[in-house]
């Protein structure tokens, strides 16, 4: 089968990068540019931004993205995007939601896209997939990309003051990327980029999950400061790049499909993308009867990074049943990627799952 990888032309990391937008903008030939900011954001680096741009000569509008990452949304930003005169490049400056609104507003205006992450608490930034979701809160859809973003710009030191949560949600989502590209090179799984997993994608996959276990607890303290620190870095670069290749490229397999299934439920969604993939992680490797001294070591990390092994840090009971087996039924549903496992997967099966990483969570100290 024919073998793609997707990345973005151009992934840009390190200290103080927001205030060289401009330049990087005026790289790719912007003479203006529509950004859609997180509204915290803006009001936090809103003048560097605007200076940035004013150094360079690159005219700005700012649109403050608020609500969901759902196709109204998108269509609206859309709408005004094509209104505003000589705007020929699109920005996204924020978390997740904001990217994917971004991402996605390009790719229907037919622009260049720009992305900011402020946070690293997904691997959105570098795909050429944006994950819709309806106005109160449920998956929609997954969005294929004509191609992926023009440029990823990471500024470690923004990312480190955010709050700590946001990058464990991230080393949350991060940790999934090796154990479903695994899956789905066993299975020989068409990934998100449409062809087979290439031995760079799995490399990257891997080197995701050794990245995590290395410098996880250390950027963590140091996320904690607001210190941009080398272990921050890493971090920074395995939850963005490394998943965000790794996942494209590799694909997506149970853990994916269980997070889905998980976001029918009102009693969770109050719990951040990459939290709700952590449990499903693990449920995933019980899935797979795992080799116990890896479920252990996923276990224990999301433990150390205050990252769900139980239902009930995700505000479920395992006693509700019936609850668990909407989220389990949808996870088998044709849209979601559990056919990329290498095996068929039931909905009680995928609810046993369940039941046993939460089983094995109230043991992990």
């Amino acid at each position: 089968m024919t073998q793609i990888i997707g990345a973005p032309f151009k992934y840009i990391q390190g200290s103080g990068e927001v205030s060289r937008l401009g330049l990087y903008c005026s790289q790719l030939g912007a003479k203006g540019v529509y950004a859609v900011v997180d509204p915290f954001v803006r009001s936090l680096y809103g003048e560097e931004i605007t200076r940035s741009f004013e150094q360079h000569s690159v005219a700005l509008v700012q649109e403050e993205f608020r609500g969901e990452c759902s196709i109204e949304q998108v269509e609206r930003i859309v709408s005004a995007a094509q209104a505003a005169v000589n705007r020929n490049v699109i920005v996204g400056i924020g978390g997740g939601k904001t990217l994917d609104t971004a991402k996605a507003v390009s790719h229907f205006a037919g622009l260049p896209v720009v992305l900011v992450p402020t946070v690293a608490s997904t691997d959105a930034p570098c795909s050429a997939l944006s994950v819709l979701y309806t106005e109160d809160g449920r998956l929609d859809r997954y969005l294929p990309l004509r191609r992926n973003p023009d440029i990823v710009i990471a500024d470690v030191d923004i990312i480190a003051k955010a709050p700590p949560r946001l990058l464990a949600a991230g080393m949350g989502d991060a940790l999934s990327t090796y154990y479903e590209a695994r899956a789905c090179r066993s299975a020989g799984a068409v990934t998100q980029a449409g062809g087979s997993s290439s031995i760079a994608a799995f490399a990257l996959a891997r080197a995701c999950h050794d990245t995590l276990i290395a410098y996880g607890a250390e950027a963590l303290r140091d996320c904690r400061e607001g210190i941009g620190s080398e272990a921050v870095g890493r971090i920074v670069e395995a939850n963005i790049y490394l998943s965000g290749i790794g996942f494209e490229s590799g694909g997506l397999a149970a853990a994916h499909a269980i997070h889905n299934g998980l976001t029918l439920l009102e009693e969770c969604r109050h719990m951040l993308h990459g939290e709700k993939v952590a449990f499903a992680t693990l449920a995933q490797l019980m899935l797979e009867q795992a080799l116990a001294e890896e479920i252990a070591e996923a276990s224990a990390f999301c433990r150390m990074a205050g990252l769900p092994v139980t239902l009930g840090e995700l505000g479920l009971s395992a006693a509700k049943t019936d609850r668990l087996m909407i989220a389990a039924e949808a996870s088998c549903a044709a849209h979601n990627p559990m056919g990329n496992m290498p095996f068929a997967v039931s909905p009680q099966q995928v609810l046993d799952a369940m039941l046993a990483a939460d089983r094995q969570g109230q043991q992990v100290s």
